[in-house]
């Protein structure tokens, strides 16, 4: 009886160390990646663009792209709302600046960067794969789908800039943060010899 156990597992030891093996290569090629933002959203913006050609070169697979925009919807909320919600969980640990004369506390986002990256390109590479399988092709109205996705995405951005309205936080990096404040006296009265 042991025999029979033991021949099974060495049989699936080099699947496992070749599967082990892809799965530590493809994790270098993302850790390489992570500094280029700029480039990874080009390659991400190429592959939508791949998709959306076949499904209008095939006109079909609507049903699934309304899935993908749904789930790519969800992943954009979550790319704009805070760590910690003020609205909604009272917490100790840092909060978004409610007046003037709080203290600045940076945006922590709840869906990081480059989560939402990676998220979004495999949805794509995941949605692109299902257009070669005739079972995902439901037949709709293609129209009515997209209506209501974009009914669905400006009811859900008017309620997150409504929240970013009253919580005062911007979720994008404009730039390098400048002191506006009062200038010291002797910057004022004149230059100084450096």
């Amino acid at each position: 009886m042991e025999g029979t156990g033991g021949s099974s597992a060495s049989a699936a030891a080099p699947v496992n160390q070749w599967l082990l093996e892809v799965s530590r290569r493809f994790q270098y090629f993302l850790d390489k990646s992570t500094p280029h933002s700029t480039y990874r959203w080009i390659g991400t913006a190429v592959l939508a663009s791949i998709y959306v050609l076949r499904v209008f070169y095939i006109q079909g697979f609507y049903i699934v792209s309304y899935g993908l925009g749904i789930y790519l919807l969800n992943l954009l909320i979550g790319f704009l709302s805070p760590l910690v919600d003020p609205e909604l969980e009272p917490s100790d640990g840092p909060m978004l600046p409610t007046k003037g004369s709080d203290e600045f506390k940076p945006f922590i986002r709840r869906l990081p960067e480059f989560k939402f990256w990676y998220s979004f390109t495999k949805a794509l590479c995941i949605a692109f794969v299902m257009t070669f399988f005739s079972v995902f092709d439901v037949p709709v109205f293609w129209p009515i789908l997209l209506c209501y996705w974009i009914v669905l995405f400006v009811l859900t951005m008017r309620r997150q800039i409504a929240h970013m309205i009253k919580y005062k936080y911007i979720p994008f990096n404009l730039g390098k943060q400048k002191y506006s404040g009062k200038r010291s006296s002797a910057s004022s009265s004149g230059s100084r010899a450096d």
